[in-house]
């Protein structure tokens, strides 16, 4: 927390406590990478406070649904945070701006590289000029490498980073994760980038630049996809809704719609075995040990889904339920959203926004001890809504 910080006080309504209450971000990101890092921090207790274009500010503000005209999609990522106008190529808003970011302790940005250096904003710039200021850029390649300039969405990362290739069912076209993970991977990563830089700060006096790459992060989520690549040499493909080592690890059809079933390891497999009826599957040569039921997935499964079959999908989870074998069944969006375990961790929380009503968002999956897991959240800022007061804390 910069000296300044210290004697500014908070924009109107409630905020959250967290173990980042004290801690100024200064928000030029926009859509959903930067926006979903510094939602995270707005959820620990920071103060974000969004910078947007005067001519209508933030893209996402005008990406549906829409309600009484407000977008739900900004809702999701911009609730608890602050927004001033300003125009980085006027005199008089550049001067507003330098004020701002002598109060902050974090600015985070995601524009193509480049952008900011010709606004005068680069991080070699602030970094002369506000030499506690930590700098987060979010771009689609990152500020090196040959394609650092190339322009990009989620859905490029998510096709040039290789997780398309691995999504989807053998022999299907190309598939798409069913959301943003290139946005959200990128704005986790920055996140953490950030919460180090500020740790490493407190250390040492000393701020930092952190470079995100979405592309990078991409093939960070990748996991033991790129490390099969290098050991077989052959690229991975997708496999459906089954895990490419560990058998029994999929989701199979049940007499009214599916269950997943992740038996990790031996130990687990014996007791599905036994649960089901099929003690002989422990003891079968072809699957006595994880490597062989691998090995063996196409006649496993053409023994274990039949069986499945015969029941429904409640039953078969009441019986592995018992036994300790996990398993579950798939929700829909709707379900998750509504499911008892989401309301007893406080998952789904509400924002009473004057204009579009009562509201209901994502809570906070990150418990911390020693602060409140508040259930409501201040709704996410009109354009501009925060300027008379920013200024007057500015002394404007």
């Amino acid at each position: 927390m910069t000296v300044e910080a210290e004697n500014i006080t908070r924009a109107e309504g409630p905020r959250i406590e967290g173990p980042l209450t004290g801690v100024t971000v200064v928000d030029l990101s926009r859509i959903l990478a930067g926006p979903y890092c510094t939602l995270l921090m707005a959820e620990l207790g920071a103060r974000v406070i969004k910078v947007e274009t005067p001519n209508g500010g933030d893209d996402a503000r005008h990406y549906g649904p829409f309600v009484n005209g407000k977008s739900a999609y900004f809702q999701s990522v911009n609730h608890g945070k602050e927004s001033i106008a300003l125009n980085l190529k006027d005199e008089a808003d550049r001067a507003t701006f330098d004020k701002l970011l002598g109060i902050a302790d974090v600015i985070v940005e995601n524009f193509r590289p480049g952008t900011m250096e010709k606004l005068g904003y680069g991080w070699e710039d602030l970094h002369a000029r506000y030499p506690k200021l930590i700098y987060a850029a979010a771009s689609g390649f990152g500020h090196s490498g040959p394609e650092m300039t190339r322009p990009a969405y989620d859905m490029v990362v998510q096709g040039m980073g290789g997780i398309m290739s691995v999504t989807g069912h053998e022999g299907t076209p190309p598939t798409r994760i069913g959301m943003s993970i290139g946005d959200i991977g990128s704005g986790l990563y920055a996140m953490i980038g950030v919460q180090s830089a500020l740790y490493h700060r407190a250390l040492t006096g000393e701020s930092s630049k952190v470079d995100i790459g979405m592309f990078d992060c991409q093939l960070a989520l990748l996991e033991n996809a790129v490390m099969r690549y290098f050991v077989s040499g052959t690229a991975p493909g997708p496999l459906g809704a089954r895990h490419p080592s560990i058998t029994p690890f999929e989701a199979y059809r049940t007499k009214d719609g599916h269950l997943i079933v992740a038996a990790g390891n031996d130990g687990l497999f014996v007791k599905l075995a036994d649960a089901l009826g099929k003690p002989e599957w422990g003891t079968d040569a072809r699957y006595v040990t994880n490597d062989l039921r691998n090995q063996n997935h196409a006649a496993f499964h053409a023994e274990i889904e039949p069986l499945l079959m015969g029941e429904t999908t409640a039953h078969w989870q009441s019986v592995l339920d018992a036994v300790g074998v996990p398993c579950g069944p798939i929700n829909d969006v709707g379900q998750s959203a509504s499911h008892p375990q989401a309301a007893a961790r406080n998952m789904i929380v509400d924002v009473d926004d004057p204009i579009t009503g009562p509201m209901k968002v994502v809570g906070n999956p990150i418990k911390i001890s020693g602060f409140e897991d508040s259930s409501h959240r201040t709704p996410a800022p009109n354009l501009d809504q925060n300027r008379e007061q920013i200024l007057k804390e500015l002394g404007l």
